[in-house]
């Protein structure tokens, strides 16, 4: 039997509705969508657009967002809007942390998303990184560890699957991975005691997704980028991690790929290493031509029946999670109730030191 290669993609789209060439991709086993401001206007039109998204597919669906807090907020009010996770690490308190992460995932589940991609796991050691800075717990990897294993615990009790990213870790960068390839020169002996230990302990708690950042990182593979290394993904993510969860590729229209290698390729090589969900966040036609790439090398035999097989197989253990998951865990009248409501803001206050 062909594998259901729809279900290894998670897109992104234009717009405050589904778009009708995104509608027999769902209908055919897409992996899941991801969402973004400009799908997410106010409450009631993300009703309506995460309830058209499930009804469009015929079984489980990943319906993701990066509600992190800060200046990766994505959903509008009256959602909570969580401060940076700098400030976060800063206030000290696990397990008010743990709570605000439990009040997210409830208004997650509770609008029809049941994917967050949050939290940071990067620890934050050159002050120079344009893009990590306030969005990582905080400079050392007990705080960062401390604070994501709350954060997943928060997630976890919510219903909502969490993501650890961006490993191998992208705190000590001095490029933006959107627009070019950072390169991390640490030592192996660092990568180990400081930027692999809070994906260390995440994995030992469980979390059941990991996002692989596009990083040169020569002292683990001199020769690809982490998210297209065997090396990495296979070699140290799963192997010498234990790591036996799904693996998500940072979007693959990020310039730290595209500027070295078209989509289509991009993706054939992320599922050689060892890869699961492929995201392609942007373009229709790169999205049509990754999986037009995979496909080819389903066929040609670059690619054999069993690498997919397994990656569909760990995609499938995580849609078992948290059962129920796949519909809302709220009634509209009911999620109008509690997203935003005084309870969820008591928390979010007390964070703030409000």
């Amino acid at each position: 039997m062909t594998p259901n290669l729809l279900g290894l993609f998670c897109v992104g789209f234009d717009g405050l509705t589904v778009p009708d060439a995104l509608r027999p991709l769902l209908a055919q086993g897409l992996g899941g969508v991801i969402l973004f401001k400009r799908n997410l206007e106010d409450l009631e039109q993300i009703l309506r657009l995460t309830a058209d998204i499930r009804a469009a597919a015929p079984g489980p669906l990943l319906i993701g967002v990066d509600q992190e807090g800060g200046r990766v907020t994505r959903l509008p009010a009256p959602f909570l809007a969580p401060p940076p996770a700098a400030r976060i690490g800063a206030r000290g308190d696990a397990v008010l942390a743990q709570a605000l992460a439990r009040a997210v995932g409830r208004e997650l589940r509770a609008a029809g998303i049941n994917w967050n991609l949050a939290p940071v796991l990067d620890v934050h050691t050159n002050p120079a990184n344009p893009v990590i800075g306030d969005r990582a717990y905080g400079t050392d990897p007990e705080t960062v560890t401390r604070f994501g294993l709350a954060v997943i615990a928060g997630l976890a009790e919510a219903g909502v699957l969490a993501t650890a990213k961006h490993f191998p870790g992208h705190g000590d960068t001095r490029l933006d991975s959107h627009h070019d390839l950072p390169e991390s020169l640490q030592s192996p002996e660092r990568w180990r005691s400081v930027e692999f230990a809070p994906f260390r302990a995440a994995i030992r708690a469980g979390v059941p997704t990991v996002m692989v950042a596009h990083l040169s990182c020569p002292a683990l593979d001199s020769t690809a980028p982490s998210s297209l290394s065997r090396r990495i993904l296979t070699g140290i993510l799963r192997t010498e991690l234990g790591f036996g969860g799904v693996v998500v590729s940072d979007d693959l229209e990020m310039g730290g790929i595209t500027t070295r290698t078209d989509v289509g390729e991009a993706a054939v090589r992320f599922l050689e290493a060892g890869g699961d969900l492929l995201l392609v966040c942007q373009d229709p036609t790169r999205q049509h031509a990754a999986l037009e790439a995979v496909g080819a090398a389903l066929r040609s035999g670059r690619l054999p029946v069993r690498t997919i097989d397994a990656a569909l197989e760990r995609l499938a253990r995580c849609h078992r999670l948290f059962p129920g998951r796949h519909r809302p865990a709220a009634t509209d009248a009911d999620a109008r109730s509690l997203i935003g409501s005084a309870e969820h803001r008591e928390i979010l206050g007390k964070i703030l030191g409000a």
